[in-house]
């Protein structure tokens, strides 16, 4: 049996800051109250400009507060690499702040995303206006058609569509099972897809209330062309994520280079409870 690789509690990172962590979760939870509050309101106005201009207000203060009161500055880098045109992000996601920092960096982006959010109240009504294409967690054939007609639309729009391949919160050191949703896209619209690798884990570990202040890293990598094979880009995209976020990891930690275990995803040790 394969040993998860020891992420070190210091090192090059900053112990957490309980004071810091306390401070963010006050700004966190008022900033997400306020402005879905608004965006809800707006949503009754038609087309999407207005809940569009209030989400884009909110994930800017949520990073402005990651960075004041969390201690979690966020360096961007690749952004040369970023295509012209239309083209789907794939992230790796470690933390709930991947996606106020990727959504961050463009003005209009479509997201994937799981049934999950639409527990918190008033949400599904915020991520319908928006236009974010919501999919069974649990993935399926339904979760499979559902992610293609809603990515259809967005498509249609020409808005770039973020999703994570992952479909789940991943620990630093561990990955999930790649899915293939992000593949179908990539054939079905004919588009580049970006790869996007990070460290932010290091400092917001999944969605821990503890954070280390420092400075984490995202980085778009080079596009995927069009035209590959189902085997080739899956290869080719877990290939470029897991190994650009395993050097991310070290050179935060000054650790060495360690590679990810693939360990079950929550569903799949969920079946696997319910089955023995």
């Amino acid at each position: 049996m394969n040993r998860l690789p020891d992420i070190p509690a210091e090192g090059r990172l900053a112990p957490f800051s309980r004071p810091r962590s306390l401070a963010f979760a006050a700004a966190y939870w008022t900033l997400s109250i306020v402005y879905c509050l608004a965006a809800v309101i707006a949503a009754v106005l038609p087309g999407r400009k207005a809940t569009g201009w209030i989400i884009r207000r909110y994930v800017r203060r949520m990073v402005q507060a990651m960075r004041l009161l969390a201690g979690i500055r966020t360096e961007v880098r690749g952004r040369e690499r970023l295509p012209d045109g239309g083209f789907i992000v794939a992230a790796k996601h470690q933390s709930w702040g991947d996606g106020y920092t990727v959504y961050d960096q463009f003005p209009d982006l479509a997201f994937v995303t799981g049934d999950h959010l639409e527990k918190f109240p008033l949400m599904s009504t915020v991520l319908r206006k928006l236009g974010a294409i919501v999919v069974n967690n649990c993935g399926g054939h339904e979760a499979r058609a559902a992610l293609k007609r809603r990515a259809a639309d967005a498509h249609a729009e020409g808005r770039r569509i973020l999703i994570y391949p992952e479909g789940n919160l991943a620990k630093v050191g561990e990955k999930f099972r790649y899915r293939s949703g992000v593949w179908h896209m990539y054939r079905d619209f004919d588009m580049p897809v970006v790869p996007v690798a990070t460290n932010l884990g290091l400092f917001w570990p999944q969605e821990q209330f503890l954070k280390h202040p420092g400075t984490a890293t995202i980085e778009f990598l080079e596009p995927l062309p069009t035209g590959l094979g189902k085997e080739e880009f899956m290869a080719g995209l877990e290939a470029a994520i897991e190994g650009r976020t395993a050097e991310l990891v070290a050179e935060a930690t000054g650790q060495p280079v360690t590679p990810a275990v693939q360990v079950p995803t929550p569903d799949e040790l969920r079946k696997a409870a319910q089955a023995s």
